[in-house]
């Protein structure tokens, strides 16, 4: 019977000894998640029969954050996992951020080739929709196509004591049938700039008026124009404060047309000064770079000073993480005993954070480690003992006369 307990004893230190050195060869993978050994007793009756390996544990405590510079390098900081797929569909789990995108644009992972997923935004402009499938992300390096201005906002404040009042009809060619003036840009389907000149007169104490003209694709009925009213605030005080400004056709372009919002203009004391807001609408532009948010949008920019939303990178969690089952090159998979997988974004719910440009080191303790690996070769050591122990007291039976 000793010679079963020992040979069971030797088996598991043996494991054990391939659990440490397995943890010491990853000390340097990044995300790697280092693993222990869990033994228990064998038993038949009240007779001890030995030692069994009962479980591999995984440690998914984080591991250091190491900054590399790499603009698809990703850190998870708490909770969560990369969700990544194969060509095939499988689906995969893993906390090693080092990705790399191909021709195409797609986001995969160099370690195992996994593509990495999310929410593709769609449209024009591309946005991405509540409810949108997850599926592989890819980083679009495509020309921004122009967008017609269609509306905007104006802000900033006219002179509440200002003593010129003008009676002489308006003419925009003449300053002295206007109070101030200001223009703004707007683009038209062609991605053409339109210069909009915007002109204030005060028609009688406190009472103004507003005029908006394209100055570059004017419009032959004329100017647009607005009466503004102010309440005893100050503030605009009318149901629509809306200015519609159209233009024409200017190579081969839609016709301009554009509502501003004069709603957040006031009349204090003070200079005159109007400002544009805010202002929809784009000239074409080329693509120039991306940066990676810390919740995973990934943001591209454009050459015309625009960004957009072009992907969002979802997370993965599990009720029972140790549950996971290991398929090498770093990944994992679901198994009854993770439990099945929830979707987030980084940063909200109990999901972790991402850290950009940067990497999860291995969360193995080499000081650990090598205290382990001391204690397994003792057991290791001990184990063996009680076989040559036992064959020697055999062997002095054998020669009992």
């Amino acid at each position: 019977m000793s010679f079963s307990q020992g040979l069971s004893g030797l088996n598991a230190a043996s494991k054990a000894l391939d659990v440490v050195g397995n943890n010491i060869a990853n000390s340097q993978t990044s995300g790697f998640k280092s693993g222990s050994i869990t033994f228990s007793d064998i038993f038949a009756g009240s007779m001890g029969l030995g030692v069994q390996v009962s479980n591999v544990n995984q440690n998914f405590a984080d591991g250091g954050i190491n900054f590399t510079g790499g603009k698809l390098d990703m850190a998870l900081s708490g909770r969560g996992f990369f969700r990544m797929e194969n060509e095939a569909g499988g689906v995969f789990y893993g906390r090693n951020g080092q990705f790399d995108s191909d021709a195409d644009g797609n986001i995969y992972n160099k370690s195992n080739g996994l593509f990495l997923t999310g929410f593709q935004a769609t449209g024009t402009p591309p946005t991405i929709e509540p409810g949108a499938p997850v599926g592989k992300i890819r980083i679009p390096t495509d020309d921004m196509p122009p967008d017609a201005s269609s509306k905007g906002s104006l802000n900033g404040n006219l002179k509440a004591d200002d003593d010129n009042v003008i009676t002489d009809p308006f003419n925009h060619e003449d300053q002295k049938t206007y109070n101030y003036s200001s223009q703004i840009e707007a683009t038209d389907s062609l991605g053409n700039k339109h210069t909009i000149k915007l002109y204030f007169v005060q028609t009688a104490e406190g009472e103004w008026k507003a005029y908006a003209r394209d100055e570059t694709a004017p419009d032959p009925a004329g100017y647009s124009e607005l009466e503004l009213k102010f309440n005893s605030s100050g503030q605009i005080d009318m149901p629509d404060a809306n200015i519609n400004i159209k233009g024409l056709s200017l190579n081969g372009s839609e016709p301009l047309d554009i509502n501003l919002d004069l709603s957040a203009i006031t009349k204090y004391s003070g200079d005159s000064s109007i400002k544009l807001n805010q202002i929809d609408g784009q000239a074409p532009g080329k693509y120039q770079n991306f940066v990676i948010g810390d919740n995973g949008e990934i943001v591209v920019t454009y050459s015309n000073g625009k960004k957009q939303t072009v992907a969002q990178i979802v997370l993965a969690d599990f009720p029972n993480s140790g549950g996971l089952s290991p398929q090498g090159g770093n990944a994992w998979a679901e198994s009854p005993g993770s439990g099945q997988p929830f979707l987030g974004i980084a940063g909200s719910g109990s999901f972790g954070s991402f850290k950009g440009s940067s990497l999860e080191g291995s969360n193995v303790d080499m000081g650990q480690e090598m205290v382990n690996m001391i204690i397994y070769q003792r057991n290791y050591q001990s184990n063996s003992q009680t076989i040559k122990t036992q064959s020697e007291l055999l062997q002095t039976l054998a020669n009992l006369r």
